[in-house]
């Protein structure tokens, strides 16, 4: 297998000529998201960037206190924006938020790092950012989802919901067809991406590593491993982050709070 072949200044100029195009055809189609796309292009090309300069100092460093920095400032932006998706308004939401996506995907990086991978240290930059990166951007993704529409849902079902507690339901059956349907939600993106994946579509991790020269059948492997591992952490997220939300609509009497 060849070396991956690197791109450089002028390559990343012609990258912005497809959002260029992209642009024009907003223009064309009166779509008005040419600033949304050239916003959206600007903060992506700054992030990336910056963060492969943050990740070669880490790689270079190579201690355990700067690889868990970097997943802890990981972590804090992915709880913020899953908070902003679903309502900042919400009291408690952010706890609930950081603890699901915490306990979601910490449980399960542990997992694959001592069960699966196990690399001579379980601070191995190489192997713990990349997967964790992965498992935390799809949580936060699954728990928008399944949080915002359990909201509506109860904001919208109110007088249904009280109508099952006078009859003697508890507050979690009384919600349980609103939980179950947001947990759902919140899992289609990633149950979807399973049906097709290797036929139609080939996924960042696979394509990433063929690109770098690695053997086609050690790229299905790993991806493999990161596709089980986002399933497992995308329901632990969404039934962690609905069973917190619940919660905060109902008092200690077991009353809808208004």
């Amino acid at each position: 297998m060849n070396n991956l072949i690197s791109l450089d200044t002028i390559d990343l100029v012609l990258c912005l000529g497809m959002i260029g195009i992209a642009i024009a055809l907003s223009l064309w189609q009166k779509l008005a998201l040419e600033k949304q796309l050239a916003y959206g292009a600007l903060r992506s090309l700054m992030q990336l960037i910056a963060i492969g300069y943050i990740l070669d100092v880490v790689f270079t460093i190579d201690d355990w206190w700067a690889v868990v920095a970097i997943l802890g400032l990981m972590l804090a932006i992915a709880t913020i924006v899953t908070r902003n998706r679903i309502d900042q308004k919400l009291k408690g939401l952010l706890p609930t938020v950081a603890l699901s996506l915490v306990a979601s995907s910490l449980f399960t990086l542990a997992y694959m790092i001592i069960l699966i991978v196990q690399p001579d240290r379980w601070h191995e930059p190489q192997y713990l950012i990349p997967l964790a990166g992965m498992l935390f951007g799809n949580a936060m993704n699954s728990a928008s989802l399944a949080g915002d529409r359990l909201l509506n849902s109860i904001n919208q079902n109110r007088l249904e919901i009280e109508t099952h507690l006078c009859l003697g339901a508890t507050p979690a059956q009384a919600i349980a067809t609103y939980k179950k349907e947001a947990i759902r939600t919140g899992l289609i993106p990633i149950l979807n991406n399973m049906v097709v994946v290797g036929l139609v579509s080939l996924p960042g991790m696979f394509t990433g590593q063929i690109l770098g020269g690695s053997n086609p059948l050690d790229a299905a492997s790993y991806q493999i491993l990161i596709l089980f591992a986002i399933v497992l952490t995308n329901i632990i997220s969404t039934i962690l982050i609905t069973q917190g939300i619940y919660k905060s609509f109902f008092n200690q009497d077991d009353q809808l709070i208004s």
